[in-house]
C-alpha cells in the first residue's frame, strides 16, 4: 500500500533510494524491512516506520519482510506475534508474504560468530557485567582492555562451544567482539555479541540457551535476507559503525546499509514500550489495548480509522530533524476521516427529563432524520417522538446569562428534526436539584407545517424517553496533562491525566444504534465521534467509547505550552 503523502517532493530517504536506482546499486530491486520486537504491543511510533517501509517497497515494486526480532526471549511471547501481526495487516499492509524470524538464523549467528572467533575478531570474556561497564570507559576517557581479551583462539572456540552446551550460568560468560577499547564511539569498545539465557524461547524452546545481541543478529540478519536499505531511527545512529564492521568482516551474501531517520515524538504522551510496559503491569491502564494508550490496538478500540493514521505519517514526513509532533495534527487526521463517513445520530449523555405538557398522552410520531447532511445517498431514519423526552442537563440553565441560546425559564429552543418548545415550569427535588422540565410544544413547527421555518437562536438535540436505549459512554481524553511526560527530573506517572477517561452510566441513545458494529463509527451530534466498545459491548449491554470531540479542546493549552 503506499504511504498516503501531503508533499510533492521525496524525503531524503526516497533521494537516497532513487540515486542507488540511477547508479545501478540496487539492480535486483528494493528491499526493506519491518523487525519488531515481540515484547510488547506495537505503538504509533512504529506505525510511522511501518508507512515507510512498506511504503517504499510498494512504491518502488520491492519487497518488505516482516521480520520478528526474537532474540531475547525474557521478556518475548507468542501473544505479542499475535497482536503485531494482526496490527499489521489492519493497518493495510502485508504481513505475510515475507515473513521471517530472527531466531530462523540462530545457526547462522553461531557459524558467522565462529568465523569472527577464528579470525581474531572475537573473544569470550570471563568479566562480570559490572566490571565489564568500569572498564569500558567515558566519553572522554578511552577503555581497558578486558584480562581476558588475549584468549587463543583455540580457548576461545572452547568456552563458546561450552557456552551453547549449557555448561555455564547466566552471565558467567559473553563473546565479545573485539574491535578498539580506544574508540571514540562506544559501540565499538568490544561490545557484547552473545550471552547466556538459559530461558525457554518461544519458537526453539529449550534448544538453545544462548542468544546473540540485536546489534550482531540486526546486521547479519539484514544481509542474509539481502536487505538494500535497512531504516533505523536515530537512536541507532552510533550503533552504524558497529552494523558496518560486522558487515566488513564476515562472508554474507549483500552488504546493505542502514540510514535513519527521526523517530516519532508525540505530545502528552509516550512512545518508549518500556514505559508502556509499566502502564500495564502497575495497572494504570486496562491493558496494552486501552483506548487511551498509544498501541496501534488501542487506537483500534478507541475508533482511530487505520487510513487516518496512515495519513498522519504521510503528513509529518520523514526528516532526520528530531522534534515533537502535536497531538492535534493525529487528532485533525482522525476527524478529516471520520466526517464524511460516521452517521450522524442522536444521544443525551447526561439525561434531563423533559414533559411536554400539551402533546397527547399514549401518542407517538414517526420524524425523519438525515443520516448524513452532506451525503443524500446515506439515506434517512426515523426518530420516534412522543411526550416524555430526555435532553443535555448542560441544555438547561435556570439562571441563564443573556447570551444563553438553549433551554431556560420562559426560553424557546428548537428540537433538533423536531419542534420548538418552551420552558414552562422547572421541577427540582428535596435538595433542590432540577430532575425535570415541564415545556409546551408549538405543533405548527414540525417539518412541513406552516411555523416549520419560525426562528428561535438554538437548537438543541433529545431522544425519547420510551425508545432509547441505555448506554454506557467512555469519554476518553489525553492519557497525559502535559505535552512532556516525564521531562526534567518527574516521573513520567506523575504526570498521568487524572481525567483522561470518564464513565457515564445513565447516557441514552436512539434506537438505530441498536447492534451497531463495533467498527461503525458514529458521530453523536454536539458530541463528537464515537464507536461501540470491541471488548465489552454486546446486545444486552450498549459499551461506546468517544473517538475524539468535534473540535479540538486543547488547541489553547498546546499553544500556552509553545509558548
Amino acid at each position: 500500500m503506499k504511504e498516503e503523502t501531503t508533499s510533492a517532493g521525496k524525503d531524503f530517504i526516497r533521494q537516497i533510494i532513487d540515486a542507488d536506482l540511477e547508479s545501478g546499486k540496487c539492480s535486483d530491486g528494493i528491499i526493506t524491512r519491518f523487525p519488531p520486537e515481540p515484547n510488547g504491543y506495537l505503538h504509533i511510533g512504529h506505525a510511522k516506520s511501518m508507512c515507510l517501509n512498506f511504503g517504499i517497497a510498494a512504491e518502488y515494486s520491492g519487497s518488505c519482510i516482516l521480520r520478528f526480532d526474537d532474540t531475547n526471549p525474557v521478556k518475548e511471547d507468542q501473544k505479542f506475534v499475535d497482536s503485531i501481526i494482526k496490527d499489521i495487516r489492519w493497518l493495510g499492509f502485508d504481513s505475510e508474504s515475507r515473513l521471517t524470524h530472527a531466531s530462523d538464523y540462530f545457526e547462522k549467528f553461531y557459524d558467522c560468530a565462529i568465523t569472527l572467533i577464528e579470525h581474531g575478531k572475537a573473544y569470550v570474556d570471563s568479566l562480570s557485567a559490572e566490571e565489564i561497564r568500569e572498564l569500558r570507559g567515558t566519553l572522554t576517557e578511552p577503555g581497558k582492555p578486558s584480562p581476558y581479551r588475549e584468549r587463543s583462539v583455540a580457548e576461545n572456540l572452547d568456552l563458546f562451544a561450552r557456552m551453547k552446551a549449557g555448561e555455564f550460568a547466566d552471565g558467567e560468560h559473553i563473546l565479545r567482539a573485539k574491535i578498539d577499547m580506544a574508540s571514540p564511539n562506544i559501540n565499538l569498545r568490544d561490545p557484547a555479541i552473545y550471552r547466556i539465557r538459559k530461558i525457554t524461547h518461544q519458537r526453539t524452546g529449550d534448544s538453545w540457551c544462548i542468544y546473540p545481541m540485536y546489534d550482531f543478529a540486526h546486521a547479519t540478519t539484514d544481509a542474509l535476507e539481502s536487505i538494500t536499505h535497512s531504516l533505523c531511527t536515530l537512536e541507532f545512529e552510533d550503533h552504524r559503525p558497529l552494523y558496518d564492521w560486522v558487515i566488513k568482516n564476515l562472508d554474507l551474501p549483500s552488504e546493505p546499509n542502514q540510514y535513519e531517520f527521526s523517530r516519532l515524538n508525540l505530545a502528552y504522551t509516550i512512545t518508549s514500550k518500556r514505559k508502556l510496559a509499566t502502564l500495564v503491569e502497575e495497572q494504570k491502564v486496562v491493558g496494552w489495548d486501552d483506548p487511551r494508550m498509544p498501541t496501534i490496538a488501542g487506537m483500534r478500540r478507541r475508533g482511530y480509522p487505520a487510513p487516518a493514521i496512515r495519513d498522519f505519517c504521510g503528513r509529518i514526513g520523514i526528516t532526520k530533524k528530531e522534534n515533537i509532533i502535536e497531538m492535534g495534527v493525529l487528532e485533525n487526521s482522525v476527524r478529516e476521516h471520520l466526517n464524511p463517513i460516521a452517521h450522524r445520530v442522536l444521544a443525551v449523555l447526561n439525561p434531563l427529563k423533559v414533559v411536554i405538557t400539551n402533546y397527547p398522552e399514549g401518542q407517538e410520531e414517526m420524524l425523519v432524520a438525515d443520516n448524513h447532511p452532506m451525503d443524500p445517498e446515506a439515506g434517512q431514519r426515523e426518530l420516534p417522538f412522543s411526550r416524555e423526552i430526555y435532553v443535555e442537563q448542560n441544555d438547561f440553565m435556570e439562571e441563564a446569562p443573556r447570551k444563553f441560546f438553549r433551554l431556560k425559564p420562559g426560553g424557546e429552543v428548537r428540537l433538533r428534526y423536531a419542534y420548538i418548545i418552551r420552558c414552562d415550569e422547572v421541577i427540582k427535588n428535596a435538595a433542590g436539584e432540577v430532575i425535570e422540565l415541564h415545556c409546551s410544544y408549538d405543533p405548527a413547527t414540525k417539518s412541513g407545517m406552516p411555523d416549520a421555518n419560525r426562528k428561535v437562536k438554538g437548537t438543541i438535540h433529545w431522544v425519547s424517553c420510551d425508545k432509547s436505549l441505555p448506554a454506557e459512554v467512555r469519554l476518553y481524553d489525553r492519557l497525559f496533562s502535559v505535552a512532556r511526560p516525564g521531562s526534567g527530573d518527574t516521573d513520567f506517572l506523575e504526570h498521568l491525566n487524572p481525567g483522561s477517561l470518564e464513565v457515564l452510566h445513565g447516557a441514552r441513545v436512539e434506537p438505530s444504534v441498536k447492534g451497531i458494529s463495533t467498527d461503525v463509527p458514529l458521530q453523536f451530534e454536539r458530541n463528537g465521534y464515537f464507536v461501540a466498545d470491541s471488548e465489552n459491548s454486546s446486545p444486552e449491554q450498549l459499551v461506546i467509547n468517544r473517538v475524539i470531540t468535534l473540535r479540538d479542546s486543547w488547541l489553547k493549552q498546546e499553544k500556552a505550552d509553545r509558548a
